[in-house]
């Protein structure tokens, strides 16, 4: 019998028995259109840089801040765009966290595979260091308020590594359930095996997304789910604690279709807003500054938030004169702003940042 406070080694093998209803079929359609646009979206643009940048970073700090580890965007656009030391500890974090997501990625592109060595290796770059599935007692997760245990996961390693390898099955198994409704269940199932000492939920959150590029409903990594759970984290514990208690597969799965839907929506909006706002500042620059307009110029400005001359230099194999005087003449029509950042000058993409605090205001409402 699953009791809170007791380590949950009973917790089931996948796939688990779900009865799925029509209301499910029904938002797993909406689901599945939803990011459907949003892949086909995303693939029209023709620097995807812009979009992965920006949403990666905002990925990051969204999953952290569920974890407690708290900043800023604008803390996180400058430590991004500068080589400047030392980082505030909680920015380290974040920004291991985008690398840590980069790097499953990368790996699954390559492997066509979600395998618990590469989700090990992930964890360990999150993290920054390698203590591995845990093998000491006295894991536990509890309210932060009262200190309740609200959750054991299993202990022992060969136990954990036992679920483990049926996890790893059952993600790289086809079969005809639905890879969104696999996704939820997967998620279910790593935050439950809980086999890390740290960052349990911030790597599960990356398998998420892993998932989905694995089964080629995304190309590139721009799902991402933690802002939904921010603003709906009493659901998403209550969801998983359900599971274990009720059985309510459907609740669960149900909550984790809408989280992909909504997120999809949001994301698809801000690529809009996006490519809308880049076509604008080209006609803009065309006609402010004629002498030095190109679409790459105005383009590489957009690949995040902030720009320094080295950038521009690379990007467009210019020199660092020329890509100094560039940017001065933008930041004289008002599409840029210049900022010391320790040894380095850094430039402000004035729209950009502005339509992305925006977005980060419209999230908090969804």
């Amino acid at each position: 019998m699953y009791k809170s406070n007791q380590p949950y080694n009973k917790l089931p093998l996948l796939p688990p028995k779900i009865n799925l209803t029509n209301a499910l079929f029904k938002k797993t359609i909406d689901a599945n259109k939803a990011l459907a646009e949003l892949k086909g979206l995303a693939g029209l643009i023709p620097n995807q840089a812009i979009i992965i940048n920006s949403l990666i970073l905002r990925e990051a700090k969204d999953s952290s801040e569920i974890e407690n580890i708290v900043t800023t965007q604008d803390a996180l656009y400058k430590a991004f765009s500068t080589d400047n030391e030392p980082l505030d500890p909680n920015v380290k974090e974040v920004l291991n966290y985008r690398e840590a997501l980069w790097l499953g990625f990368e790996m699954v592109k390559k492997k066509r595979l979600i395998t618990i060595r590469e989700i090990i290796k992930t964890q360990e770059l999150l993290i920054g260091n390698n203590a591995g599935i845990r093998q000491q007692p006295g894991t536990a997760l509890k309210n932060a308020k009262t200190g309740e245990v609200i959750y054991t996961p299993p202990f022992g390693k060969d136990l954990i590594e036992v679920k483990l390898k049926n996890l790893e099955q059952y993600m790289n198994t086809e079969d005809e359930v639905d890879p969104l409704i696999k996704m939820a269940i997967i998620h279910y199932q790593f935050e439950s095996i809980h086999p890390f000492y740290d960052g349990n939920g911030r790597t599960g959150r990356i398998i998420n997304v892993l998932y989905l590029i694995l089964n080629e409903l995304l190309d590139l990594p721009i799902l991402y789910l933690s802002s939904y759970i921010i603003n709906h984290k009493k659901q998403y514990y209550e969801g998983l604690e359900m599971v274990r208690t009720k059985n309510d597969w459907e609740g669960w799965i149900f909550y984790m279709l809408d989280s992909i839907e909504q997120t999809s929506k949001s994301t698809i909006n801000l690529i809009k807003s996006i490519k809308g706002l880049i076509d604008k500042e080209i006609e803009n620059v065309k006609e402010k500054c004629p002498k030095i307009y190109s679409k790459e110029l105005v383009e590489s400005l957009f690949n995040q938030p902030y720009c320094r001359i080295s950038t521009l230099e690379t990007s467009l194999n210019i020199t660092r004169f020329t890509a100094s005087k560039y940017l001065k003449e933008l930041e004289n029509i008002g599409l840029l702003k210049g900022e010391k950042t320790g040894r380095d000058m850094l430039y402000i993409n004035k729209p950009l940042f502005a339509l992305l605090k925006k977005q980060d205001k419209l999230l908090k409402q969804f």
